[in-house]
């Protein structure tokens, strides 16, 4: 099991060091606006395997970040606008893919580790998305989604940060949303993993928020 590099009494301070770490990164660009009016809230893959402390692969990190997602979450239901929910999972080893080559375990379809944890769990109406790569447009109708609540921003939250998060925010900027990654809403097992997407993305595919900017916002 990773150890934490995040905890409810130090992600303030860590979040405020990531933001000055990446901050040579984003060079002289226009920046970009969030308007939450343009948004789609995506949440990935917060299931048991990853989010509970009886998961498989249980990453201590996200008990720091699940209040904060749940704040948002509970912002954007406020606001009534589009939030989107993704869980990841296999039928078997066939559809493993190149992925089985890199991982022992996968998640199974259907289990109890593939399930949202409770403290994020969906609400009637709100839309869940299945998928089996680590990009969340990959072969699922996440786009039509998207495209159907007239959204063209997307806030990323999740984990994690550097594989599923990461693949879902560059598939987003390919496609033309405008991408935000919630440094403190998103979680990796490790924290220089962590950060390393947070600057390839500033450098070059969206724009790296807190949790707190959102909420603003969103008020």
């Amino acid at each position: 099991m990773p150890k934490s590099y995040l905890t409810l009494e130090n992600i303030d301070d860590r979040c405020r060091s990531w933001l000055e770490d990446i901050r040579p990164f984003y060079y002289d660009r226009p920046s970009f606006e969030f308007d939450p009016k343009s948004s789609a809230l995506l949440v990935i893959d917060m299931q048991r395997y990853f989010a509970h402390t009886s998961g498989r692969s249980f990453l201590p990190a996200t008990r720091a970040i699940v209040p904060r997602l749940r704040a948002i979450l509970d912002g954007f239901r406020t606001s009534g606008l589009p939030i989107i929910f993704t869980r990841h999972g296999h039928k078997g080893e066939p559809d493993l893919g190149v992925m089985g080559k890199f991982w022992n375990d996968f998640i199974r379809f259907g289990e109890s580790d593939w399930e949202i944890i409770d403290e994020l769990a969906p609400r009637q109406g709100e839309v869940v998305i299945d998928k089996n790569r680590y990009d969340a447009f990959f072969k699922t109708p996440l786009d039509s989604v998207l495209e159907e609540a007239g959204a063209r921003q997307v806030v990323v939250t999740g984990v994690m940060t550097h594989l599923c998060c990461e693949a879902t925010a560059r598939s987003a900027f390919v496609r033309d949303y405008e991408v935000y990654m919630i440094a403190d809403a998103t979680a990796s097992s490790r924290e220089e993993l962590h950060v390393g997407t947070l600057r390839a993305l500033a450098n070059g595919f969206g724009t790296v928020l807190t949790s707190s900017d959102v909420l603003d916002r969103l008020r």
